[in-house]
């Protein structure tokens, strides 16, 4: 059984359908990355699979672990082992890190964490992060660089271990030494057990998180999947000529969206 089933997914806003019939299956032990130019609805299939209350799916499925997504909340699906790092993450003034991520520790497992253990776990991540310790006491990404965002999603997401790590633009605001920490973290939760969907425009962070596919989305919907090799054609080549291939592809009219 795939981890993650795409099936014929159309969603989006009332108003405007962005999805138009997305398709994906993702194995457990695999590392696919979703690329295309900007507006081309990576960042709302993110969304429809972490159940954001924005985005409507009007038809098709989506499957995590044998469940239709669909027919869970978000929380229900984090329990399940669905993580998702946000493009933009939204700024928790009076919350700090450490008391965040123990609570939404508990929330997620059901355990209580002794204090003790729960620091002595926390520290050795910000170590393996190279995040100094006062890091932890920062109140959630309040006043943080692009950088310290991406930084504290990925100190969240060596925490939480899930078994699907959607990450949303993982690379965006970082430096060179800030993208291979980042990168070093990811690649040491590669397992057989685990999979992750990388979004981005750009090849950089995959010359270090090698990907087991590669998808091109252009107007929301997949136009095209290939090995590694394809992230580095799209680097040199840029997206024009996925979009020149995909002009002559007719996008199903709106009537046939929400069918």
């Amino acid at each position: 059984m795939p981890m993650l089933e795409i099936d014929n997914l159309y969603a989006g806003t009332e108003e405007v359908t962005i999805l138009h019939g997305v398709s994906l299956t993702l194995d457990a032990g695999e590392v696919h990355a979703l690329m295309g130019p900007n507006a081309s609805g990576k960042s709302t299939l993110a969304k429809a699979l972490a159940g954001d209350p924005g985005i409507i799916v009007k038809s098709g499925k989506m499957r995590f672990m044998g469940k239709d997504l669909s027919a869970l909340n978000p929380d229900e699906r984090a329990r399940l082992g669905l993580f998702l790092s946000f493009q933009y993450p939204p700024e928790v003034p009076g919350v700090t890190i450490a008391s965040f991520i123990r609570t939404a520790l508990h929330e997620l497992t059901g355990e209580e964490t002794s204090v003790l253990s729960y620091y002595a776990e926390l520290k050795e991540k910000l170590k393996q992060l190279e995040l100094p310790e006062d890091f932890a006491n920062r109140e959630l990404h309040v006043g943080f660089s692009g950088g310290e965002k991406k930084r504290s999603e990925t100190l969240q997401l060596a925490v939480f271990q899930p078994k699907l790590a959607i990450l949303d633009e993982p690379d965006s605001g970082l430096d060179i030494d800030a993208l291979r920490i980042v990168a070093e973290s990811v690649n040491a939760m590669r397992s057989p057990e685990r999979a992750f969907l990388i979004i981005t425009h750009y090849q950089r962070i995959l010359n270090y998180i090698a990907p087991d596919r590669v998808h091109v989305m252009v107007d929301g919907r997949i136009v095209h999947s290939g090995g590694a090799e394809l992230a580095k054609e799209l680097e040199e080549r840029g997206y024009d000529w996925i979009k020149q291939e995909f002009a002559g592809m007719a996008l199903p009219s709106e009537e046939q969206d929400t069918r």
